[in-house]
């Protein structure tokens, strides 16, 4: 099996434009030639990679996508869990975000501080604070 390909002899393997794989190596997709300049040499990893954005692209995927995923990412399809929140508006500019999915205790604790901290920025309003 050969080892190294040229720029043209690459193109032709994968069904790619030359200019495709300059592009591919100007967006970070792809590492540049093993060996730079005239005479330019490519290895079996350049070819995997190309191969395997071809994979990703005739599956609906975008560069920036395969980007990503080639980067270790996670697909952008994938949704992070959802997580459902309480807000609780002390002040008119002050809201605090409490998860709900909480201990019924941790709840009330939560809660006896949240009517705390109220109070006491209901009782600071009147005052003028130097910071």
């Amino acid at each position: 099996m050969k080892e190294t390909w040229t720029l043209a002899e690459l193109a032709e393997e994968t069904g790619l434009t030359a200019r495709t794989i300059r592009y591919y190596i100007a967006r970070g997709l792809l590492e540049g030639p093993a060996v730079a300049g005239r005479g330019a040499a490519y290895g079996a990893a350049h070819l995997a990679r190309l191969r395997e954005i071809q994979t990703l692209q005739s599956s609906g995927a975008m560069l920036a996508e395969i980007g990503r995923v080639l980067a270790g990412d996670r697909p952008a399809t994938e949704l992070p869990a959802a997580a459902v929140w309480r807000s609780y508006a002390l002040d008119p500019d002050v809201v605090v975000m409490v998860k709900a999915e909480i201990s019924p205790w941790r709840s009330r604790q939560i809660k006896g501080a949240l009517e705390e901290l109220a109070a006491r920025l209901r009782a600071g309003k009147g005052e003028d604070h130097a910071e």
